[in-house]
């Protein structure tokens, strides 16, 4: 599996692992110690908690490596006037005239949720390079597709609410 990621990304997700092994890492061995100091673990809930904690930061360090270890490195930079990574794009849906705001994002900070398109989605795949005015098809399966125009393009950069999504 190959996943798009800018170095930005990268850069963030080595600062992450490297939080999580130097001081995430040391606190949760510190809670596993204290309970199971507690005596009897075939009754100690908070020594099956520490445990469980401490395996999840683990395997958000595995996921974390792993998707650097298979990342394809992208360019995040793009003409002022055409859609690219990290700009909000203002559309409007054709079929039914409503107006929708996305923002441009790899899949690592995608969160359709709040608006976060990934570029490796249908719509950020179709929207990657275009203008404002711009008539765009967006394929999301051989049997749907739909067509949106592009009203306003706006370099919003990545916030801190951009964030590298859990597993």
């Amino acid at each position: 599996m190959n996943n798009e990621l800018t170095a930005k990304d990268i850069a963030d997700m080595e600062a992450e692992i490297e939080h999580r092994k130097v001081v995430v890492r040391k606190e949760l061995l510190e809670h596993v110690k204290v309970a199971r100091a507690q005596g009897d673990l075939s009754e100690n809930f908070e020594y099956y908690a520490a445990k469980k904690e401490k395996n999840a930061n683990e395997s958000r360090i595995r996921y974390l490596e792993r998707m650097i270890r298979t990342a394809k490195i992208i360019d995040d930079t793009s003409a002022e006037d055409e859609v690219g990574m990290n700009k909000t794009v203002r559309v409007r849906i054709e079929e039914d005239g409503s107006e929708e705001t996305y923002k441009i994002v790899t899949t690592m900070r995608g969160n359709a949720l709040k608006g976060l398109i990934s570029v490796e989605s249908p719509l950020g795949r179709a929207l990657m390079g275009k203008k404002r005015g711009d008539r765009v098809s967006v394929e999301v399966s051989k049997d749907y597709s739909y067509d949106l125009t592009i009203l306003e393009i706006e370099d919003t950069g990545l916030s801190e609410e951009d964030v590298i999504r859990a597993f």
